[in-house]
């Protein structure tokens, strides 16, 4: 009897459903389902809505679909199942930071993420039932949005001494021989091991490369079994289903939150003291300049992924609320991503460069309309208007009669060129919203 081939979701779910019923089984055989083509253009399609740029070979998804899709996906096939695959070097990208530093991004070609995205596709399957819940980034059915909740919640239960860590350059300091060890855990199938080495070694000896798709399942690996140690402190903190400790963690972005209860003194340092312990092992340090504990109870604040938290009174000083708003920094990236598209714009027309922009400010738009961005939102919209007043005046500057929104008004701006208008607030709502 002939078996109906099955679905990648279908088999997708089956894995996760092995792994979540059985903790200590290893899977093998499983790739095969890596090279299979239904994978592959999944990995394919996915990597185009990520709209990244072209790798060292400089080919881009137009130049692939030209001269077809499925010629190049057969191709990687073969190579995979001839154990010919090699992986090409990653095209280096600097990014600056804002201490006046670089970060380093390093861009496989595309067809290196269609192989890294269909092996994520398959491990993820596995690694997602062993996640711990206090883990939010770049997980099926997780957001930023799901983790500022909880982060929020934690403060509203009087855990308000707050640990704001940062770790110091994660992603370079991976050790390839530990991530190994923890995916073989898993995985007893050989070629999927040979696979993974050669992807995280393309990238150099230590570290995995910020820019590909198996990264960030390959950071969440790496310090999933932290994440189990803090939740295990959590469980046994609790009474009276209260947590006197909590922790949080997206990506490499950490929150530690703890009782501010006089009975509970010192068991911020302890947690990270503890903290300290299980990173040594792991060979990841904390950056001690940024990593900062702050009592919220003082007025004091700290960031997570973008937002400031703050504890202020109502305007009755009747109670106490959470205000979050869009770091600086975040607002300084805004404008000066703006700044640089309309410098960019060239010789393109006004309505051409709007379009270009639109979408950019309605993705930041969305993110943070979460928060209390009112004025940030304010401070945003009113540069954007400003530097489109000021391009439509240096180029009707013969026709001039006057400047700034005396000439060009909103209903111009917004009715006629259609720039976006969406600065709405949408309350960050409580966690059963994102569950």
């Amino acid at each position: 009897m002939t078996k109906t081939p099955i679905s990648l979701q279908d088999l997708r779910h089956r894995i996760y459903r092995k792994a979540k019923s059985e903790k200590a089984h290893r899977f093998w055989g499983i790739y095969v389902h890596v090279t299979k083509i239904e994978t592959l253009r999944e990995a394919y399609w996915i990597a185009k809505r990520n709209k990244g740029a072209a790798g060292i070979d400089g080919l881009s998804f137009a130049d692939i679909e030209e001269a077809g899709l499925k010629e190049f996906l057969s191709a990687i096939r073969a190579d995979l199942l001839s154990g010919n695959y090699q992986p090409q070097e990653n095209r280096k990208v600097e990014i600056p930071k804002d201490n006046g530093k670089m970060r380093v991004l390093q861009i496989p070609t595309i067809r290196d993420r269609v192989v890294q995205g269909a092996l994520k596709l398959i491990l993820e399957a596995i690694f997602e039932a062993d996640f711990c819940p206090n883990s939010y980034g770049f997980r099926p059915k997780r957001s930023p949005q799901r983790a500022l909740a909880e982060v929020r919640r934690s403060i509203l239960r009087r855990m308000t001494r707050v640990i704001d860590v940062d770790l110091r350059k994660y992603f370079d300091t991976i050790r390839h021989s530990v991530l190994l060890e923890k995916i073989a855990r898993r995985v007893q199938d050989p070629e999927v091991m040979h696979l993974v080495k050669q992807i995280i070694k393309a990238a150099g000896k230590i570290g995995v490369p910020q820019g590909g798709p198996f990264s960030p399942l390959a950071a969440n690996i790496y310090l999933n079994d932290l994440d189990w140690f803090f939740d295990d402190i959590r469980q046994k903190t609790t009474e009276g289903g209260y947590e006197a400790v909590n922790y949080h963690r997206f990506a490499d972005d950490i929150v530690i939150t703890v009782s501010g209860h006089h009975t509970k003194n010192g068991w911020a340092e302890r947690a990270v003291q503890r903290l300290n312990e299980h990173l040594v092992l792991l060979g990841v340090s904390l950056n001690t300049e940024k990593t900062k504990m702050v009592n919220m109870l003082k007025g004091e604040s700290f960031g997570f992924l973008g937002f400031d938290f703050r504890r202020v009174p109502n305007r009755k000083k009747s109670r106490f609320f959470i205000l979050m708003t869009p770091k600086k920094k975040a607002r300084k990236a805004i404008k000066a991503k703006i700044r640089t598209m309309i410098h960019n714009g060239g010789a393109m027309c006004t309505e051409e460069i709007i379009d270009e922009i639109n979408p950019v400010i309605a993705g930041w738009v969305n993110y943070f309309r979460v928060g209390n961005s009112n004025r940030a939102f304010s401070e945003v919209r009113d540069y954007l208007e400003m530097k489109i007043r000021t391009l439509l005046t240096r180029r009707k500057r013969r026709q001039k009669r006057s400047i700034g929104w005396r000439r060009w008004s909103n209903e111009y701006l917004y009715g006629v060129l259609g720039l976006y208008w969406g600065w709405r607030l949408r309350p960050l709502g409580n966690v059963g919203a994102y569950s």
